[in-house]
């Protein structure tokens, strides 16, 4: 089996989350979803776990973070094209989320941000490795 990544984020509207995360290309996988906790699924490597703020909670020691004050990660998604990344990006934008920073354009990748409806951090991008410069 490869190994896998989940990324678990507090949600205030575990609702409103999943239809967001739904709205930008990730599909739920009801076997690990129940009223606390959503697991939304970006690709077989790559899992959202959306938990409540209770839920959130359990699995920690420390405070919870703010997001709506401080950023602690930036959670970066490579696209198969440019038309990818920006469909994802204009999808989370009609989804309710902001784009935080501007696209930029380093030749041989372009990026966008977003912020979800809970604040969290992601960036997309796709990156053309023949344009990359050598060193």
């Amino acid at each position: 089996m490869k190994s896998q990544i989940f990324i678990n984020l507090p949600v205030k509207n575990l609702e409103k989350a999943m239809a967001f995360y739904t709205a930008i290309g990730f599909v739920n996988n009801p076997n690990f979803t129940d009223e606390t906790a959503a697991c939304m699924v970006f690709s077989e490597e790559i899992f959202v776990m959306l938990l409540t703020h209770d839920r959130f909670k359990s699995f920690i020691t420390k405070e919870m973070g703010d997001t709506t004050k401080t950023t602690s990660v930036i959670n970066s998604l490579s696209m198969e094209s440019v038309a990818k990344m920006n469909e994802t990006a204009n999808n989370a934008l009609k989804a309710g989320g902001i784009e935080p920073t501007q696209p930029k354009d380093y030749g041989f990748m372009q990026q966008r941000s977003f912020e979800d409806l809970d604040g969290n951090f992601w960036e997309v991008f796709y990156m053309d490795m023949s344009q990359m410069p050598q060193q």
